[in-house]
């Protein structure tokens, strides 16, 4: 039998034609017509008809396995490599058996490596363990790397498993570092198939940067004339290089779900947008005077620099040549990576020097700081990649508040990147999008991981102010202590109301956004300090397992009221705004357990809800205050400038100036009485809001002066008139006058009716 047919490897036209053919999802063939019942039996559909009525045409989708292989296929395509595998690929790994062969998934080659994918999909989301299928892989490396190599000589090989619809395991994932197989989960495969699409082929070079870390690219010149200097303590070198060259050796450290076995990583994912303009300038002649800010990494054996002979007295400078790493993943790109990338795929990749500052060595957290310091006056790092950011940088501090505000923001970037997480893609990272299934923050999880109690708190002088229920002593001890509890929490809430999980934001979902999963972090929290106050569990000593079978007993009302909810109870939580809210979540998901489990009563739970009535009362009664002073004040200035002094009198109906006088006299006269003393007291300050709106519409005011400014948005095109549009301003008195009322409670229909009006009224500048 013959070994592996090295003519299912295509390139040039033949590998375009099968990548239009990989990026189809479904199959189409043509058969004869008396075949067609055969074909529906295997699951076919009738597509097409012909004129012959001899022929028909029949498609199937293609299954979720032949789907994934395409979408790795097709992502190496996109990223350069130059020959790939067609489908039903075999390669022998036996050199003593023939018949003994390997289906590749897909193999990619590029005249430097040779990259080799196992594919494993499923139609939907399962778990499963790959201990067997790994290690049986393992088994065959040897042979396939060795026949790879004796087809495409002097290259580099790495295998790589990947997965979509598998939930991956901790035990899988050890087994792959031990045999040094790259893993590609699906959040992997989403970032570089980005990446492609924005780079192009020199996309290659950072998944090459990935999987080659540090090993030599060959017949690479990687001597460059430089200058050598001192600058913030450090060495640095300034010289001039083929965008190319840098590309090859160039990192970007992405704060992505990629990179999370890389942390602390800083870079914003590149725009498309912005790198389209930048190639657009650059292919128009265009150029970038100022330097690409990199760090190279020597692994501390430091770079070598011959200098040279010509010296410039006066000056610490040096010139001479530099001699940079010829590996891959040797220089981090700090600052400048759309300029460095704008050459990707450009004709003057190659024939224009680009300026470079290369510090060498410096810590991850060091690169951080320069990276804020470059960006605190350019485009605006957000927020949540600042958090994360400064997370990364305190982590060591010397501030043990500083510490836990690190290991809390760590917390929440582990559940949103740990593949073994049920939050793994559902939380926020760096800049990735927000969607509906992706729509908690690593600023939620960290909030509420600070309102509980499983971490030290300190104060000032790191003075210790209360024990964590895990804390042990130090950032990562805690971590690996507390992050597989709330992991297991978490997936035992996930399995047990699968339904509720899925929802994410959509549908009214309760659970997976930002109050649902803070809400639920707080719960643990309250069971975990009810258990450890009565002695019944001990976090810091006691096994996980044990633990949770406690802590289960708790949580199963929770989810049983989460598969319970009817659309009023969503209405009712989801209708609440503010940081009442979150609160109400809580409370709302503590009562829910304390009904089932008499022992359960958190502090507060009891009074929160005969008291949660007035939730809003504080807020519309502050808010309906400014509001009224600024609808006072926008009015009399608007009369003011129209009528001059005269303006109470012209610009108020004769009923309400005569009201207000007659009650700014009453004043007057009872403090001549009562003190000896007249005071002036302006009318206009007896002028209530009721009054306003007969005000604003009377007589020609509101055609001259207030038409413009007191008519809500939402009222612009509603009929009824003058009277219509500006009945907000009576309901605003109406519930004024209920606030009266000690007892009674401000719904959230009227507290979000008060809150619009605030929000556009307060903001409009006259």
């Amino acid at each position: 039998m013959a070994r592996t047919n090295w003519d299912m490897m295509v390139s040039g036209s033949v590998l375009s034609t099968e990548k239009r053919s990989r990026k189809k999802v479904f199959i189409s063939q043509k058969i004869l017509s008396d075949e067609l019942p055969v074909y529906v039996d295997l699951g076919w559909e009738k597509s097409k008809e012909y004129k012959s009525k001899k022929y028909v045409g029949i498609s199937k989708e293609k299954s979720a396995q032949e789907q994934f292989e395409d979408r790795v296929w097709t992502l190496l395509s996109n990223m350069g490599f130059t020959e790939l595998n067609i489908n039903d690929f075999e390669m022998s790994y036996d050199f003593h058996d023939d018949s003994l062969k390997e289906k590749i998934s897909v193999m990619a080659v590029d005249d430097e490596t040779i990259i080799i994918v196992s594919c494993h999909a499923s139609e939907s989301l399962v778990e499963h363990n790959f201990y067997d299928e790994i290690t049986e892989f393992n088994d065959k490396i040897a042979g396939l790397r060795k026949e790879a190599l004796k087809h495409y000589t002097g290259r580099k090989v790495k295998f790589i498993w990947a997965t979509h619809n598998y939930i991956s395991n901790r035990k899988d994932l050890a087994l792959l570092d031990k045999f040094g197989i790259a893993y590609f989960s699906e959040s992997t495969i989403e970032y570089y198939s980005e990446l492609a699409k924005h780079l192009g082929s020199c996309s290659r070079y950072q998944l090459l940067g990935s999987l080659f870390a540090n090993q030599e690219i060959k017949n690479m010149d990687n001597r460059i004339p430089a200058i050598q200097g001192k600058m913030g303590g450090y060495t640095y070198y300034s010289f001039s290089i083929e965008p190319e060259k840098l590309l090859k050796i160039g990192y970007v450290l992405h704060r992505s779900e990629a990179y999370q076995n890389m942390m602390p990583t800083y870079q914003r994912i590149i725009k498309k947008k912005r790198l389209q303009d930048v190639r657009n300038f650059i292919n128009n002649g265009g150029y970038f005077p100022n330097s690409i800010i990199i760090c190279i990494d020597t692994n501390g054996k430091g770079l070598v620099f011959d200098q040279s002979a010509t010296k410039v007295d006066g000056t610490i400078s040096k010139i001479g040549i530099l001699h940079i790493p010829k590996r891959y993943r040797s220089a981090y790109i700090i600052d400048g990576q759309h300029r460095l990338y704008g050459y990707s795929d450009s004709d003057y990749a190659s024939t224009n020097s680009i300026p470079v500052v290369a510090f060498v060595d410096l810590e991850r957290t060091e690169q951080i700081k320069i990276f804020m310091d470059i960006n605190e006056n350019q485009k605006a790092v957000p927020k949540s990649l600042r958090v994360t950011l400064n997370a990364d940088m305190l982590w060591d501090s010397e501030d043990l508040s500083e510490q836990r505000q690190a290991l809390r923001s760590k917390i929440a970037q582990m559940l949103g990147e740990e593949s073994t997480s049920p939050l793994h893609s559902r939380v926020v990272i760096g800049e990735s999008e927000i969607t509906p299934d992706r729509c908690i923050t690593v600023e939620a999880i960290q909030s509420a991981l600070k309102k509980c109690n499983f971490f030290d708190a300190y104060g000032k002088k790191n003075t210790l102010q209360k024990s964590g229920t895990f804390d042990c002593g130090n950032n990562q001890d805690t971590c690996d202590l507390f992050y597989p509890f709330i992991e297991k929490c978490l997936l035992y809430i996930r399995d047990k109301s699968l339904s509720e999980w899925d929802k994410g934001d959509k549908d009214n979902g309760m659970l997976t956004m930002n109050r649902g999963i803070q809400a639920v972090i707080r719960v643990i929290n309250d069971i975990v300090n009810m258990l450890v106050e009565k002695g019944i569990i001990s976090p810091k000593t006691q096994d996980i397992n044990d633990m949770f079978s406690l802590i289960e007993y708790y949580l199963k009302p929770l989810t049983e009221y989460l598969n319970a909810l009817t659309p009023e109870h969503r209405k009712n939580l989801r209708g609440y705004f503010g940081g009442g809210a979150d609160t109400r979540f809580w409370r709302a998901y503590q009562k829910a357990i304390a009904d089932s489990r008499p022992d359960f009563n958190p502090e507060g739970l009891n009074e929160y809800w005969q008291n949660e009535s007035k939730e809003y009362n504080d807020d519309t009664r502050t808010m309906l205050k400014e509001l009224e002073s600024r609808i006072k004040m926008v009015i009399s200035s608007k009369l003011e400038d129209y009528y001059g002094e005269s303006w109470l009198i012209k610009g108020l109906p004769k009923s309400i100036y005569t009201k207000a006088k007659n009650e700014a006299d009453e004043a007057i006269y009872e403090s001549v009485a009562n003190n000896g003393d007249e005071v002036d007291i302006p009318i206009w300050d007896y002028v209530p809001l009721s009054d306003c709106k007969q005000i604003i519409i009377n007589g020609k005011n509101w055609s001259m002066l207030f038409e413009d400014i007191f008519v809500r948005p939402e009222e612009e095109k509603i009929s009824g008139g003058k009277e219509a549009k500006t009945e907000w301003v009576i309901r605003l008195n109406t519930i004024t006058n209920k606030l009266q009322n000690d007892k009674y409670s401000v719904p959230v229909d009227e507290y979000s009716f008060v809150k619009n009006v605030y929000d556009w009224f307060m903001g409009i500048l006259i």
